[in-house]
């Protein structure tokens, strides 16, 4: 081979390797949001709702996070009628048509996703369900396996840790890098909220990979969905996570 040859094979070479290094550091693209609540802090300025009403120190929501839901990016309301688009966007959630669940999956619904008692479900898939393609069954399942996984993980430990105290942004990112690998953080917003004087925690936004699309993600490693996904900025610098009360 040539010297000409050579430099040339290396000269390839070395862009292929700068690629892979550049899509490695970059991660994929973010098709799919996980939406997970922090249920005290959702509460706080909808005391009123029927789950919010009857939230107690002892439930699940109080010390866990809780599913708000699996969106696909850009897509909502996918084959849905006039009518009950209209019926969604007036928050007329237990008009729109009950969620054909099994009745396992109701039972487990309603403890991972506690807006259930109003109609939450109903509105979540009407508005997001409809444009993934999946049952309801699988939809739901897929939800409920990854924000299980959320509250198996790290973040979780550190959050019910520090009820009625103050998190930073930093401390936030360390349990998300140590729980779904360096770099999780980068695919992590953060939203808070204020309840009186105070800031709190409302919600975090998990990017995902294509793959949270299917129903085989009811089993997949939410790490390797986090990692698959597309950076994004972490949004709120810091806030006290709330306790369950008024």
């Amino acid at each position: 081979m040539s010297s000409i040859e050579l430099r040339t094979l290396a000269f390839a070479l070395s862009m292929v390797l700068a690629g892979a290094a550049t899509a490695q550091e970059g991660g994929g693209r973010t098709r799919f949001i996980l939406a997970a609540s922090w249920q005290p802090a959702f509460c706080q300025t909808n005391q009123k709702k029927a789950e919010c009403a009857s939230q107690t120190g002892e439930r699940s929501d109080a010390t866990n996070f809780s599913l708000h839901g699996l969106w696909p990016m850009k897509q909502d309301y996918c084959g849905v009628s006039a009518e009950q688009k209209a019926a969604d966007k007036d928050g007329k959630w237990n008009e729109l048509p009950e969620v054909t669940l099994s009745a396992e999956a109701k039972s487990a619904l309603a403890k991972a996703m506690p807006g259930t008692q109003s109609g939450l479900e109903r509105h979540e898939w009407v508005k997001h369900g409809t444009c993934i393609g999946m049952s309801a069954e699988d939809y739901f399942g897929v939800g409920m396996h990854l924000v299980g996984a959320l509250n198996a993980s790290a973040v979780r430990d550190l959050f019910a840790a520090n009820i009625g105290k103050t998190l930073k942004a930093d401390e936030i990112k360390a349990a998300f890098d140590k729980s779904f690998g360096p770099g999780a953080a980068d695919r992590v917003k953060m939203s808070c909220r204020r309840a009186g004087k105070v800031r709190v925690i409302s919600e975090l936004t998990i990017g995902l990979s294509e793959s949270a699309g299917t129903a085989s993600a009811k089993s997949a490693a939410l790490a390797d969905l986090i990692q698959g996904a597309g950076k994004t900025s972490f949004g709120c610098d810091e806030g006290v996570v709330d306790a369950a009360g008024f």
